[in-house]
């Protein structure tokens, strides 16, 4: 799953515009969450589907927003345009194996 971001910045007033892009990618670990109980019938084929579809959307979704907000928050710390990367590979939470809140943020060093 990926989701481009374009930004336009400029190092200081007086200089032109320059576009970029980033790209976030996200392999989305859909396996079975053990958190919750199993359901008491077996789920049909069709029910499965759009229960993965609705999970991906939701995915989707959320890394969509992490990805503005991550390029918004990386501007307002005073980052350089010229710094963002092309693609960035998003850090997923090791207990949720999910995004978080740090998933996106490309400018720290995740270890």
């Amino acid at each position: 799953m990926s989701v481009r971001v374009s930004y336009r910045w400029r190092p200081s007033p007086a200089e032109a515009w320059v576009s970029g892009s980033i790209t976030f990618l996200y392999d989305v670990d859909l396996r079975t969450a053990y958190t919750r109980p199993p359901p008491s019938r077996k789920p049909s084929a069709a029910k499965l589907a759009e229960e993965r579809r609705e999970r991906l959307h939701s995915e989707w979704e959320h890394l969509k927003d992490q990805a503005l907000f991550s390029v918004r928050d990386y501007f307002k710390e005073g980052g350089s345009g010229a710094k963002i990367p092309d693609i960035f590979h998003v850090k997923l939470d090791s207990y949720s194996r999910g995004l978080n809140n740090h998933s996106a943020k490309f400018w720290l060093n995740h270890g």
